[in-house]
């Protein structure tokens, strides 16, 4: 009876085991087989990281090397307040001032804290950021200032293992960086191009891998975003229970390609010569704005180029006004820098020649039932004359003789109405309505350059056109793209557009540019000592409601030296000026001149005038010292 109690006892005590191991064997089949992608996705959520390896951005250099803009790798400095004890105020007083905070202030964020969690649990705070944009540099500094840690009243060799791995976990833990790197953009030449470069922003879709990434927002650092921002790379790893990173289970580790460098065609030099003598127009004739243009008509490379006021890339302002780059976004009424459009064209359909005669009418020819006046009155003169004199009556009876469709034919092969295609954003292509929307007024006016608007770009690019022989170059901003080692991963090379006028018509167009600076012109202020120019004044009275504003206008200058054998075209534009002066040849002849001088002297361009055959030999200016080259100029101070 006993026995078979004992054998039935045994029996259910078996039975219970084996229903119990039967249990946990449904309970693993469950969680390795049946519910493992779960859990394995759980497991990984909660140790497994993909981190983000943020690529640098890419610099801009100017066409001689000197760095524009450039990207620095930073870092955001971190505590875990668990692992400092009592020792917060040995570690900020030796942290601190290499950081660049107050030492009371980092003592505070040293100090052990708690958060709720999102299950409502009360846990320590074991990450604290201290500070962020800390350069790899200012990091190392930390470590080792971390790693010699020296604690008062502590002898560590007398202390038991325990005691030692606190002090030795928290030099190496209790101040961390965040893995993932982030990058300021620093633009060296504080507002030095600020139009052209443009500014950075961040990519704020947060649905975006790229979320939080440094984007072009404006200038060359929108049009070339793609180039400067490189490749995101990653790391697929580990994390231990602290969160730190167990290198030896890194699964995958591919590294970011970091972004080409972008060349321009823009000399730091030039640059700062022509926007200090924005700025001296800017106090001389207090316009609205003033901008400029220096380039190589035969390239299109464009040397310089400026517009006042400007702004800081470093510091975006909020206003919209000054982020904009007013040579390619606005347009307006040219005045009489247009007439060569008109002339040059009846050049070259052969309607007239240099020394076509045209009546002036003394200064006043009505026409489709409107006055057209001259600001100067002239009787019967040359195509010539017309020129040199700028004759609006005169331009307008040059008009006539193309008829509507040459005129509209020759402007548009001169790239006006269209964009220009500036390796920039928002350009503007101007305003050249087609022929069936002219008034019956269109052909006498638009000679004159009224009734049509253009950027000052497209104005400047067809003065260009007219130093290059009659072609028409696209305008060029950017030489090559360089990878980090300094490789040219791309090259780009001058593009014609297009043959605007013949040779002919074009060498004629600079015989008669010339006289304009002469006693007998308009621009006698723009003539240089040594070399001949060529060029053209403009003075547009602005358009408002309902007609023209009394008392503002956009003067103008354009031209190019030396006039035979041209290597620089500058234009200066003035919005307003409010005192000084008005016309072109009063307001923007001076800046032009004062550009020319530099950039002359600057590329040590050969004169062609009022030197000895010697000179000539020589070369002409003395060279620029080739130390200065390698360095942006100081810039002088501005008045905006």
């Amino acid at each position: 009876m006993g026995k078979r109690l004992q054998t039935k006892r045994l029996l259910w005590l078996v039975g219970g085991l084996c229903g119990v191991f039967a249990l946990l064997a449904l309970r693993l089949v469950d969680l390795q087989v049946l519910r493992h992608e779960e859990l394995h996705a759980l497991a990984e959520e909660n140790t497994v990281r993909k981190i983000r390896i943020q690529p640098r951005r890419g610099d801009i250099l100017d066409a001689r090397g000197n760095l524009l803009a450039s990207s620095t790798m930073v870092k955001t400095i971190y505590a875990n307040p668990t692992l400092l004890g009592n020792r917060q105020a040995e570690v900020a007083r030796a942290i601190a001032p290499i950081l660049g905070l107050n030492e009371a202030d980092l003592f505070r964020k040293l100090q052990p804290c708690n958060y709720v969690n999102k299950k409502g649990q009360t846990v320590p705070d074991t990450y604290v950021v201290l500070t962020n944009k800390v350069t790899t540099e200012t990091w190392g500094k930390v470590r080792e200032a971390m790693a010699n840690l020296k604690f008062g009243g502590v002898d560590e060799k007398k202390l038991k293992p325990v005691e030692k791995l606190f002090y030795t976990a928290l030099r190496a833990s209790s101040i961390g960086a965040d893995a993932v790197e982030d990058q300021v953009r620093k633009y060296h030449g504080n507002d030095l191009a600020a139009h052209v470069l443009g500014f950075v922003g961040r990519n704020g879709d947060t649905n975006s891998v790229e979320f939080g990434q440094m984007i072009g927002v404006d200038g060359i650092e929108r049009t070339f975003d793609d180039k400067l921002s490189g490749t995101q790379g990653w790391r697929v790893t580990e994390l231990d229970r602290r969160g730190r990173e167990v290198v030896t289970m890194r699964d995958q580790n591919v590294p970011a390609r970091d972004g080409f460098n972008v060349v321009l065609t823009i000399d730091s030099v030039i640059q700062n010569e022509l926007e200090n003598a924005l700025a001296v127009g800017m106090k001389d004739f207090a316009p609205v704005n003033i901008t400029g243009i220096v380039m190589r008509p035969a390239t299109g490379e464009i040397l310089a180029m400026a517009s006042l006021p400007d702004f800081d890339p470093n510091k975006v302002p909020r206003d919209p006004e000054l982020r904009k780059n007013r040579l390619i976004t606005d347009f307006y009424e040219p005045g009489s820098t247009f007439k060569i459009v008109p002339v040059a064209g009846a050049l070259d359909d052969g309607k007239v020649k240099l020394s076509t005669m045209f009546d002036c009418e003394n200064g006043a020819f009505r026409y489709a039932g409107v006055t057209l006046h001259d600001h100067h009155p002239n009787g019967i003169i040359s195509v010539e004359r017309i020129i040199t004199k700028s004759s609006n009556i005169g331009a307008a009876k040059v008009g006539l003789e193309l008829g509507e469709n040459r005129l509209y034919g020759h402007i548009s092969n001169f790239g006006f109405g269209m964009p220009t295609g500036i390796q920039l954003p928002s350009e503007s292509p101007g305003l050249l309505h087609p022929v069936k929307k002219w008034s019956k007024v269109s052909i006498a006016q638009i000679p004159m350059g009224h009734g049509i608007a253009v950027t000052r770009l497209q104005m400047a690019m067809a003065m260009a056109a007219i130093a290059n022989d009659g072609w028409l170059m696209r305008p060029m901003l950017v030489s090559r793209l360089e990878d980090g080692a300094g490789n040219v991963v791309a090259q780009y090379q001058p593009q014609r557009v297009r043959r605007a006028v013949g040779e002919s018509a074009a060498a004629d167009m600079v015989k008669a540019l010339k006289t304009v600076v002469t006693s007998e012109g308009t621009a006698v202020k723009a003539g240089m000592t040594n070399y001949t120019v060529a060029g053209k004044t403009g003075t547009a009275q602005k358009p408002g409601k309902g007609g023209y504003q009394d008392g503002k206008f956009i003067s103008s200058f354009i031209g190019f030296f030396p006039a035979d054998k041209p290597e620089v075209c500058i234009s200066i534009v003035i919005d307003e000026p409010t005192k000084g002066g008005y016309y072109g040849g009063v307001v923007a002849a001076p800046v032009f001149h004062e550009v020319a001088t530099a950039v002359a002297a600057y590329l040590n361009i050969r004169p062609d005038k009022n030197v000895s055959e010697t000179e000539l030999v020589e070369g002409g200016a003395p060279p620029v010292d080739a130390r200065q080259v390698r360095t942006v100029a100081a810039r002088t101070s501005r008045t905006q």
